[in-house]
């Protein structure tokens, strides 16, 4: 369901699958989901200004909260070579999966970049840059995100 009557858009293109069970997307918000990619949505909501950009897949569980201003992007859209190595052992693909568990709250401003897994109940913090992997019912945080706390839970 989308609130407000400012624009926001959704994009699915050819052989992109984009399946969500109850959530809703506040105004200004963009979500791409972009050729043979996949978005998987529970429930919950994402506030004003959002954007997913998805060329893998994304992953969102149930009562998710995603605040204002978040970025959710699986891809860098590019390569980085290492000009000086004939072959760069430590190059990533391009595009990983993203999956957010259940009952996770993503702070205003927040990053969650290609390849992340975020365990259930877990919490993003305003601003972070998240591009490892979050436990379940940690609070992170940070540029780039750190446990900051173990052992959390919301409401």
């Amino acid at each position: 369901m989308l609130h407000n009557k400012m624009a926001g858009s959704l994009s699915v293109a050819r052989n992109a699958t984009l399946d969500v069970n109850a959530f809703d997307v506040y105004a200004g918000s963009r979500i791409n989901v972009n050729e043979g990619a996949v978005l998987r949505i529970g429930s919950g909501y994402m506030n004003h200004d959002c954007v997913i950009d998805v060329f893998s897949s994304v992953t969102i569980g149930h009562n998710v909260v995603i605040s204002e201003r978040v970025v959710i992007r699986d891809s860098d859209n590019h390569i980085v070579v290492d000009e000086g190595a004939a072959i760069d052992k430590d190059a990533k693909p391009v595009a990983l999966p993203i999956v957010i568990g259940d009952h996770v709250w993503v702070g205003m401003n927040a990053v969650i970049l290609k390849g992340v897994i975020v365990g259930e109940g877990s919490i993003i913090a305003a601003g972070s840059v998240v591009n490892k992997d979050v436990p379940a019912h940690c609070m992170v945080g940070g540029v780039p995100a750190k446990v900051i706390k173990t052992g959390v839970s919301w409401s």
